[in-house]
Order: C-alpha cells, then sequence, then structure tokens
C-alpha cells in the first residue's frame, strides 16, 4: 500500500500537507518527502486556541525530526461567530478557516495540491468538515487508497514514525456541547483540565464540558484507575474551575457529543 500511495503522490510534483503531528497526517507527510524530496513539501500547521500547546509542541518537533519543512499557521475560526455559535455543522466553519489558511498558503509557496490525513474510516462519523474540503479540493490519498485506522499505524510502525501507536486527537471544541458558545476561555479550560490528567499519568482521555461539569472520559481499561485516583482527580479539575466531577462508565468514545443528534434522528 505504501509502493501505491507514493505513486499516488509522485505526478503531484510539489505538495502542501495539511500537518497536526497525529498518525495519519503524520504518515502523509512521510510518505510525502520519501516520494518527492523534501524540497517539494510543506507541513502546514493550523494554530488556534482550539490546538492545546502539548500538541503543537509535538507535532513541530517531529516534523523538525522528519527534516520537513514547517509552517505555523495562525488561524481566526474562534472568532468567526457561526463557529462559536457551536451548532452541529461548526467543524465546517473551523475546516473553512483552515483549509483557506492553508491553500492560501501553499498558492503562495507555487504549490497547487494540499493534502490531508483523513482515512478511509473517518467518514463513518459525523463530520461537516468534510464539504469544506471538497469545496476547497483538499486531496486525500489515504482515503482515496482505502487506508483504514490499522493499515495507518501498521505503515507508520513499519516506517520507524515515533508516533504510530499515539492515541486519536481532536479539536479542543469537539469536547463542548452544542449549542454552548465556545470561547478562548473556555477551550483554555478544558486545555487545563486535560493537562492535569496527562500529568496524573493518563494517557488518553477527554473531558466534556457541561458548564459547572466535568465529564471524563478514560478507555474502558482505565475506569478502575480512574475511581482509584479520584480524589486527585477531582482536585486537579476543581482547580480549574468545575465544580462537579463526574466518570463516564461508557468510556472514551470519538464523536461521543454526536451521539445526542443520533439519538434525536432516532
Amino acid at each position: 500500500m505504501i509502493q501505491k500511495l507514493h505513486a499516488l503522490l509522485q505526478p503531484l510534483g510539489r505538495v502542501a500537507v495539511a500537518y497536526s503531528g497525529g498518525v495519519d497526517s503524520t504518515l502523509v507527510l512521510k510518505a510525502s518527502l520519501d516520494a518527492l524530496g523534501s524540497e517539494n513539501v510543506i507541513a502546514l500547521l493550523a494554530v488556534s486556541p482550539s490546538l492545546p500547546q502539548s500538541e503543537k509542541d509535538e507535532a513541530v518537533a517531529l516534523a523538525q525530526q522528519l527534516g520537513a519543512h514547517l509552517e505555523l499557521l495562525p488561524t481566526e475560526e474562534v472568532n468567526d461567530p457561526a463557529y462559536q455559535a457551536n451548532a452541529p455543522n461548526r467543524c465546517y466553519f473551523c475546516k473553512d478557516h483552515v483549509y483557506r489558511a492553508l491553500r492560501q498558503c501553499a498558492e503562495q509557496n507555487g504549490i497547487k495540491h494540499v493534502l490531508d490525513g483523513m482515512n478511509a474510516e473517518d467518514t463513518l462519523d459525523v463530520r461537516p468538515g468534510r464539504a469544506a474540503a471538497r469545496e476547497l479540493k483538499i486531496l486525500s490519498p489515504l482515503h482515496d487508497l482505502g487506508f483504514s485506522k490499522q493499515d495507518v499505524r501498521h505503515f507508520a510502525k513499519a516506517l520507524g514514525l515515533p508516533n504510530w501507536d499515539k492515541p486519536a486527537a481532536a479539536c479542543l471544541a469537539s469536547r463542548v456541547p452544542y449549542g454552548t458558545s465556545v470561547t478562548p476561555k473556555l477551550l483554555s479550560q478544558i486545555e487545563r483540565a486535560e493537562a492535569a490528567l496527562f500529568d496524573l499519568g493518563f494517557r488518553e482521555l477527554r473531558v466534556r464540558h457541561h458548564g459547572d461539569v466535568a465529564r471524563l472520559e478514560v478507555p474502558e481499561a482505565d475506569l478502575l484507575h480512574a475511581l482509584q485516583q479520584r480524589e486527585a482527580i477531582t482536585t486537579a479539575l476543581r482547580a480549574t474551575g468545575y465544580i462537579y466531577i463526574t466518570l463516564d462508565l461508557a468510556g472514551l468514545r470519538s464523536g461521543s457529543m454526536n451521539e445526542v443528534l443520533k439519538a434525536r434522528a432516532a
């Protein structure tokens, strides 16, 4: 499959990669570097309050390790009233801002093709941002070649990428219920809450924001550990402004804020 990926990339000549530091976009970046050479590839990292500082730092370090030319692009989605309103299509307005910024930067560098890391399974959940990608003609080589999430991790490991087993991440706004306004202050609170729990030794988690209530999601295998750490967790999250701390017994699942949409549609 990697050979097919290289074969798909080579005719493009020069590319810009929508890079986040996650395993999907890192695989696309690595494949682009191998297929086209570092002089024909730029990695573009969108930076806003919805991106945790720790994720930004890791992404920058990894791009340097790969020898990629990286540009950090400040994006303004958090200032868009349509984004702040946090309707179920919030992701569209986010990606519209992000992909426009990436497209503009690519064109300024004389690059026609912008690639993202969407894989073949990323269309299984509610993803309004895909409409923005289509409108701005963003290419998704992993999706087009049928790479599953397991395929991505397999080939990332085979290529020696250090983040091959990195847990999936999502922007901080995905922790906020639809209809609750998304603001930089709220995103900062969520970022600080999750950072405090990472400091307690958790590797994968989400702090879902429900006003004064923090709903903690961890993998099912970590539920007992979370209960054993309940005092430390409560102290840490109250220090970030939450009053009530809950543990979601269903465990961590991607896109859990979309469950309300599916329930209403049923």
